[in-house]
């Protein structure tokens, strides 16, 4: 009978083989592993479907150990230390009775002890981090099952889920938006970096689409991606996926498709493995302990040649006396008493010192813990030392590589100054033409007038709203463009209470701004956003929406008036936006590049230019303490970067506010090349 062969099971990572030959069964078991995924393939909301690739589900482990792992994990880690690994060769050589000449408990009670207080701490460590796993990984979320929602276990939730998410909650998993509760699929999120965006929803409710991805990466700023459903595909890209590691914001729900879970997600592949760290303390200590190695071996050579030579020319007048053991002859004595002299001499190799070493290490993160000063009683965060490891880094670091926005600054901006056809506003003025300063007892500009007003907002210039009443065309044109141009959400929860949902708080800051002078942005749809003018509403078409990137450093829209009058409005950096100003500007430009100057001059944290008429000031206000923060960083040698995108002489004056550029350095040297090259000659 020839023989048949049959793949019956073929799953997971092994495949079941039968082989029928002559009237018998016979099988065999093929175990393998999976190729390297290469692309993403998953139905919506079908778990069978789904399960069969074997994707990774949504649990995150960073723990290092288990109950069962803990324990030769952990001694491999500690006999990586020289002095570790140099005692237990130690304690095996005590065992030796031809060359033992002290009890092993003399060097296994020492051992042990070290052993057993490193191994505490390090058990403490990581029960920590398995509580932490267990918190995150128990967190509750709602999952589509069956055409109802559940309340799962996010270590429940597979990829190709349907997940809904509501305000306030951290993302689950990497997520494809499908649907949320604002009219322009617009969702807000904060990232973990505390620094606020928006994310482009896909218009679609998928209940039974096909996704076909990228595999699981760590670029965080791209992802590529279609989306097929009822024979129609769609383009995924980065701004229609929502990352694990965000927070909903301003957004009543969501819902979203799971397309990478637990250590596949973006947030977990730039994470990476946990593994074991090793401070520059424990590299020096190794390198000590080498070096009394090779003392100590140095010692016992000497010593053991020495006998070596003894027993040649002195040894055998006393084997009448102290008779050697059968087999022993003289070059024998002298390898098994440089052992011997290795054992006598242990002490050279300090043990202690380790002992040291981990008590310090485990006071002082109780001293961090403990450390008012590091207190921060606003959300009533202490220090925390999550790991006893690695605390005596602290003390050695030379360099800090810092964001500006949202970590030296609070990422709250308020409208501070403007400058409208050549005529500054913001500041104030005595009857001598000084400039008076203004404090919390100044008064304030009175908006009772305008029912709309934000009562929150605070100007002290009466001179904008009586320029704006009158009827100032400029003037008008100016607030009209803060209240058109841009991706601000309108929410009225009661007649005429607004809220902003904004995707960067200088936006906020201008909307609100046009919205207390009379020019309030009311409400907006796909096609239209409306605008209520001096009193009157107008409703503007929505022609175009140009955002603002790296690159364009502008933002523009195009709407089409009541009148039927088309107008591209324009806001940016104002070197961007002079770039394309017609030459009948340059006076007007003088003027108010002045007018920018000076506000960089006050440190003000953020300045636009708006079409070639405007220009704008908000103020951008440093986090509490950092100024005091780098001055004693700086006191510390520490070197501090700060990544910014404001132009040069804002950068710098924000540089002296929080205390990183002084008034007594003599000399800052600025890079201004564009190019890679150009960088590197002027480092060079």
């Amino acid at each position: 009978m020839p023989a048949r062969i049959q793949c019956v099971v073929c799953r997971g990572h092994a495949c079941i083989h039968l082989l029928v030959r002559d009237g018998l069964l016979f099988y065999d078991l093929l175990v393998f592993s999976f190729p390297t995924e290469e692309e993403r393939f998953l139905r919506a909301n079908d778990r069978p479907f789904n399960l069969s690739y074997h994707y990774a589900n949504n649990a995150i482990k960073t723990s290092k150990y288990n109950i069962f792992t803990f324990l030769p994990l952990n001694l491999f880690e500690q006999l990586r230390r020289l002095a570790n690994a140099y005692f237990l060769f130690l304690f095996v050589l005590q065992l030796i009775p031809q060359v033992s000449s002290l009890s092993w408990f003399t060097t296994a009670v020492p051992l042990v002890l070290v052993l057993s207080i490193t191994a505490v701490k390090d058990a403490s460590d990581d029960i920590n981090r398995h509580k932490s796993d267990n918190q995150v990984n128990n967190r509750r979320v709602d999952v589509l099952i069956d055409g109802e929602l559940r309340n799962e276990k996010w270590m429940n939730v597979q990829v190709g889920d349907i997940i809904k998410l509501e305000n306030n909650q951290f993302v689950t998993a990497d997520l494809l938006l499908l649907s949320s509760s604002e009219p322009l699929n617009l969702v807000y999120v904060e990232t973990a970096e505390l620094d606020g965006g928006t994310v482009m929803l896909t218009p679609l409710l998928c209940l039974s689409g096909e996704v076909r991805c990228e595999p699981p990466n760590n670029r965080l700023d791209k992802f590529k991606g279609t989306l097929t459903l009822d024979g129609q595909t769609y383009a995924l890209d980065n701004d229609k996926v929502l990352l694990r590691g965000c927070t909903l914001r301003n957004t009543e729900w969501c819902f979203g498709l799971v397309i990478f879970g637990g250590p596949d997600t973006k947030l977990m592949q730039n994470s990476g493995k946990t593994r074991f760290k090793r401070t520059s303390i424990d590299h020096l200590m190794n390198v000590l302990v080498l070096c009394i190695f090779g003392f100590l071996a140095s010692m016992c050579s000497v010593l053991a040649i020495g006998n070596a030579i003894w027993e040649v020319r002195e040894g055998s007048m006393f084997t009448a006396f102290l008779p050697r053991d059968p087999g022993v002859d003289a070059p024998l004595s002298s390898f098994l008493s440089f052992w011997s002299y290795v054992i006598v001499l242990n002490t050279v190799v300090p043990i202690s010192l380790y002992v040291s070493v981990e008590i310090i290490r485990l006071g002082n993160s109780f001293y961090i813990d403990w450390d008012r000063k590091m207190y921060y009683p606003k959300n009533d965060t202490p220090a925390q030392a999550r790991t006893t490891t690695l605390n005596e880094e602290l003390g050695q670091i030379k360099y800090i590589f810092s964001d500006k926005t949202g970590t030296l600054t609070q990422n709250i901006m308020t409208f501070n100054k403007c400058s409208i056809n050549g005529k500054a506003y913001g500041e104030l003025f005595d009857f001598s033409g000084q400039r008076v300063e203004i404090t919390e007892k100044t008064e304030r500009v009175d908006f009772s007038w305008n029912k709309l007003a934000d009562p929150k907002f605070i100007f002290h210039d009466h001179s904008v709203v009586e320029t704006v009443r009158e009827g100032n065309p400029e003037a008008q044109a100016f607030f009209r463009l803060l209240a058109l141009c841009h991706t601000v959400m309108p929410e009225e929860k009661k007649e005429g209470e607004l809220y902003y949902q904004a995707q960067s708080p200088d936006e906020g800051a201008l909307v609100t701004a046009a919205r207390n002078f009379g020019f309030v942005f009311r409400s907006r749809t796909p096609e239209s956003i409306t605008v209520v003018e001096m009193g009157r509403q107008v409703t503007y078409e929505l022609l175009a929406v140009l955002d603002f990137n790296n690159v364009r450093k502008r933002m523009s829209v195009i709407v089409r008036s009541p009148d039927g009058k088309l107008t591209l409005f324009c806001k940016g950096a104002d070197t961007i936006i002079y770039e394309r100003l017609h030459p009948a500007c340059n006076k007007l430009m003088e003027v108010t590049t002045g007018h920018l100057n000076v506000s960089d001059a006050v440190a003000l944290g953020r300045t636009l230019s708006r079409t070639c008429r405007d220009a704008t000031a908000v103020e951008d206000k440093l986090q509490d303490g950092v100024p005091q923060t780098i001055e004693q960083l700086a006191k510390a040698d520490i070197k501090i970067w700060v990544l910014t995108g404001d132009k040069q002489e804002t950068a710098e004056n924000i540089g002296y506010s929080c205390n990183m550029l002084r008034e007594e350095m003599k000399e800052i040297f600025v890079v201004a090349a564009n190019t890679a090259e150009g960088v590197k000659e002027e480092l060079q």
